[in-house]
């Protein structure tokens, strides 16, 4: 399971024209999920991912989470974070979990950040989804379960 974790001072989700999900000062979370990963990835980044000592405590160091904070969340799917590109031009999907899989693996990850108590608002599976992405600071960190299993 992969993930692009950016920090936000807003973030909002766009289907057909209707906002699904905003949050203010948060993190807005793309999730790919992979063919081989299982309920384990998504714990596993949940915990990590709300855990991230990213925001800036009272002496401007990156010493706080989301948790500390009572930040949000904002998790969007986005299989193209599982295109290789090692070859030719087009990207090849073949990494990436098979949509029934991949939706309940991600409906898991947001169940699972959620248990910590913060508030999770999330797009929908599948849909052509316009972000918009207040980057604070700007932080973007990769996650990738495979490499912390």
């Amino acid at each position: 399971m992969r993930a692009v974790v950016q920090r936000v001072a807003f973030s909002e989700v766009v289907v057909s024209g209707k906002t699904v999900g905003k949050i203010g000062k948060g993190l807005n979370v793309l999730l790919g999920v992979e063919d081989k990963d299982t309920e384990e990835d998504a714990k596993y980044l949940a915990e990590k991912i709300v855990n991230l000592r990213v925001f800036e405590d009272e002496n401007e160091k990156m010493n706080l989470s989301l948790l500390d904070i009572k930040g949000e969340m904002l998790v969007i799917s986005q299989f193209t974070l599982l295109g290789d590109c090692r070859k030719g031009r087009r990207p090849n999907f073949m990494a990436a979990a098979r949509p029934e899989e991949a939706s309940k693996l991600y409906e898991t990850f947001i169940s699972c950040c959620r248990s910590f108590g913060i508030v999770v608002m999330h797009g929908i599976f599948q849909a052509k989804m316009m972000v918009r992405i207040d980057n604070d600071g700007p932080v973007t960190l990769l996650l990738d379960s495979r490499k912390g299993l």
